[in-house]
């Protein structure tokens, strides 16, 4: 059994109301904090949540510092796991606070006179990991630990000098780590906390085969290992078996505990801006296989037409289509071979895909009926699915009135924006890039040192700009045609669904890089 933590006290009754506080990370917990005790999901052997008075001294006047009255409920329930050391994944809506539940923890343990990295933090963009390390900053205050962001996309100089300065805390993408790694800029010998934040994001940008690699680089000794998400889906769980021992489980989402059923999300989108806005979902999404619903043949048809556009590998399956073609389409399905499938409820009578991580709805169906039919062919075997359904005008009442018939809980989401798909997408072909670059033999890269006075002369004119726009653009549809890398896994993991249960031990067999936990 673990050792239990040292302070004492009830576990406090708070509703979140009258928080300040300076950091980005606390806003939007009160949402949370209001019904925290309820539906929450605890580990076994499960620790009484902390207050703000109870945290050892320096951890106070670190809350003090970012505006702090009191903790959400993220922190008093997860700070005491992290302190003790135990493997875990919390799972918490975004802004409720979890930069802070593992930020101090993180103060807590470090020596700031040992100069080498002692906790790394993974975060999938550059973005984040700018956040993190402010909030890291002001939570440490002068003369604390020095955080380091490391990301791609900008010079190693200043990167390396940070290391060189001694950075005991470092937060950054996979791929730009793994750089550092790989060059002997970076040594993660002193390493005593591993963090995932945004997890089920990471994985869906491709970053696990990096995140493997980068495990190689883990040492030997104890580890204490965390992993952040606002959902945990079934390729997450698996990604958590291979980089966390035997991890335990804490969800504090209300009503959002996604590791036991289909999450069903609906957008309301203009009628005429459907196509649009379905492409930028998938591109945000990542899906790893989906099924899409259209109610005509005319929209199967044109949807599969504009999914291939925009470089996805889609097919169609309607009732126009002759056998020998539908033979072929149905042979690609059953090989695991294609990604997106279009189709009509008659159509799609009998197609099973293996781990259909998405299903997806053009337009609500006529029949309340076939949305089960649909909805349920994801989430299958212990798995976790996802059915997106876009709707306009009358049809948000029409599905509606169809959750309230199943009792399905709907959650409505803001469709993306331009601007947040291109920031997507950019971290996203960058990671891609770095990784292909790393990947380079010592005669690629010679041949390719021709283009680099070309490469530095280009972006002063339009023209420029526009043929390296063309070829990133050409590149990343490329990229399109194949799904993000997945854990290998022999079967589906059993999945934690109520107070007590944990998530699945790993396989003999597979062995981390770091032992002796």
């Amino acid at each position: 059994m673990r050792k239990k933590p040292t302070w004492s006290g009830r576990p406090s009754n708070r509703g979140g109301a009258g928080r300040k506080s300076a950091a980005s990370d606390q806003a939007g917990a009160s949402s949370e904090a209001d019904s925290h005790s309820e539906d929450v999901v605890e580990p076994e052997d499960s620790l009484p949540e902390i207050t703000l008075e109870q945290l050892p001294q320096p951890l106070q006047e670190a809350a003090a510092r970012a505006g702090w009255t009191e903790l959400t409920p993220v922190q008093a329930k997860g700070i005491p796991y992290l302190l003790v050391g135990r493997d875990l994944m919390i799972q918490s809506r975004t802004g409720s606070g979890k930069t802070g539940a593992f930020i101090l923890p993180i103060i807590e343990k470090i020596d700031t006179e040992d100069l080498r990295c002692q906790a790394l933090v993974l975060v999938p963009t550059r973005e984040l990991a700018k956040q993190v390390v402010t909030h890291a900053e002001t939570l440490s205050g002068p003369g604390g630990m020095r955080p380091v962001a490391v990301y791609g996309g900008v010079d190693y100089g200043p990167q390396i000098d940070a290391f060189r300065r001694g950075a005991p805390l470092v937060v950054g993408t996979p791929g730009r780590i793994l750089d550092h790694l790989l060059k002997g800029n970076l040594s993660l010998d002193g390493l005593k906390i591993l963090v995932f934040d945004e997890a089920d994001r990471m994985l869906s940008m491709g970053f696990y085969p990096d995140m493997k690699r980068l495990q190689q680089f883990l040492p030997n000794h104890r580890i204490s290992g965390q992993m952040f998400s606002a959902t945990f889906p079934s390729r997450v769980l698996r990604l958590a078996g291979q980089f966390l021992d035997t991890p335990e489980f804490l969800s504090l989402s209300r009503d959002r505990v996604h590791v036991a059923a289909t999450e069903h999300v609906y957008y309301d989108v203009p009628a005429m801006k459907k196509d649009r806005n379905l492409i930028r979902i998938i591109e945000m999404e990542n899906p790893t296989s989906a099924l899409i619903f259209c109610n005509t043949k005319a929209n199967v048809h044109y949807v599969s037409v504009v999914l291939q556009r925009f470089g996805y590998d889609a097919d169609e399956l309607s009732s126009d289509l002759s056998q020998n073609a539908r033979e072929k389409v149905l042979d690609r399905v059953r090989r695991g071979k294609l990604r997106f499938l279009v189709a009509t409820d008659v159509a799609a009578r009998g197609i099973d895909i293996f781990e259909l991580s998405h299903v997806i709805q053009y337009e609500p169906p006529d029949d309340p009926e076939a949305y089960i039919h649909r909805v349920g062919r994801t989430g299958r075997a212990g798995a976790t699915g996802e059915a997106i359904t876009l709707v306009s005008g009358i049809e948000r009442i029409e599905l509606q009135n169809i959750g309230r018939r199943f009792g399905i809980d709907l959650l409505e989401r803001t469709a993306p924006t331009p601007e947040e798909v291109r920031q997507m997408v950019t971290e996203r072909i960058t990671a891609l890039l770095e990784a292909q670059l790393r990947d380079r033999d010592r005669l690629q890269t010679e041949r390719m040192q021709r283009f680099v006075p070309l490469a530095r002369s280009w972006g002063e004119t339009e023209d420029e700009v526009a043929i390296v726009a063309m070829l990133l653009d050409d590149y990343y549809q490329a990229s399109l045609n194949a799904p993000p890398e997945e854990p290998a896994s022999e079967s589906p993991p059993e999945q934690p669904n109520k107070a007590g249960d944990r998530p699945p031990r790993r396989s003999k067999g597979k062995r981390r890089t770091r032992r002796g936990r």
